[in-house]
């Protein structure tokens, strides 16, 4: 896509302190977008609260701030540095949600910052559990059976429709923090108070296990115009029910057989483009062993 010549400052956010051992991605894209956009003659701005990582070093940013990453000190950033646009897709989740709120607070409009990237629209339809799975459902993906719920009274009653074991998700969290499998009423209490206090739209959804499954995630690329790429494929080397943080992941993918192989990734090119993606962006599937059977778990 062309530069935009009006772009001089942009601000980009860190994903913030982060589990040793995960999410090192996120360092790694932030590190290079600043160099990107360094080489293109614009002016970076980076907001971390994580100082032992390479995009905080001072030779990534014009200007590195080693903040917590919360809403007011955000806003002191935005009011002195005064940026041209926002990059929030290098950040992970905590990003997101600090661009959500910027919108949300009309903060972007008042001070005229564009989005760099994935819309704030598309982020919703990403990030909210219920309408992604709304969106699944239109465009023809299978899911997971679901339940969006707000209060703990509301999940005793869809785990006893669901059915022991239970998979806990809440919305907006950074590596599915707040979330993890219930075997029974007593445990899925406790998950889903904590899942809704971490949830910053206190929201969780809960779903039926398919623990033993497969794991298979898509990295894939797309851009403003809906060009698509899958970039590779890879798979868990413990199956559904272990954390992906907790596990070892094999690129490219090793035990799927072809015609899987490509069903999982025309349906990741699917996923990205009917959400709006500009950039890139991990699809991740759970894939029945025995038969060609998958649900879509997340983006």
């Amino acid at each position: 896509m062309p530069k935009k010549e009006h772009i001089r400052k942009v601000l980009v956010i860190g994903s913030g302190p982060i589990v040793i051992g995960q999410a090192a991605e996120f360092d790694y894209a932030g590190a290079q977008a600043c160099q990107s956009l360094r080489e293109e003659g614009v002016q970076v701005v980076l907001i971390n609260a994580n100082p032992a990582t390479i995009m905080t070093d001072e030779e990534m940013a014009d200007r590195v701030y080693i903040e917590p990453l919360t809403m007011p000190y955000l806003l002191k950033v935005i009011e002195k540095e005064r940026p041209d646009a926002l990059l929030p897709g290098m950040g992970g989740q905590t990003a997101l949600n600090l661009a959500l709120e910027l919108h949300d607070q009309g903060i972007l409009e008042k001070y005229q910052i564009e989005v760099l990237g994935t819309s704030i629209d598309a982020i919703k339809k990403g990030e909210d559990r219920e309408l992604f799975r709304q969106l699944m459902e239109k465009i023809g993906e299978p899911v997971i059976e679901s339940v969006t719920v707000k209060s703990i009274e509301e999940a005793k009653k869809v785990g006893e429709i669901l059915g022991y074991p239970v998979v806990v998700r809440p919305a907006y969290t950074l590596g599915g923090a707040g979330g993890g499998i219930c075997e029974d009423e007593e445990s899925l209490v406790e998950v889903v108070r904590r899942g809704l206090q971490l949830s910053r739209v206190h929201e969780v959804l809960l779903e039926k296990c398919v623990r033993g499954w497969k794991e298979i995630e898509f990295e894939a690329m797309r851009d403003g115009f809906g060009n698509a790429i899958a970039i590779c494929s890879m798979e868990n080397i413990d199956p559904v029910g272990i954390h992906t943080g907790d596990s070892m992941v094999v690129a490219p993918a090793l035990t799927l057989t072809d015609q899987e192989l490509q069903m999982l990734r025309r349906a990741s090119l699917k996923i990205v483009d009917a959400v709006g993606i500009e950039g890139g962006c991990n699809v991740q599937f759970a894939l029945d062993p025995h038969s060609f059977t998958y649900a879509v778990i997340e983006i």
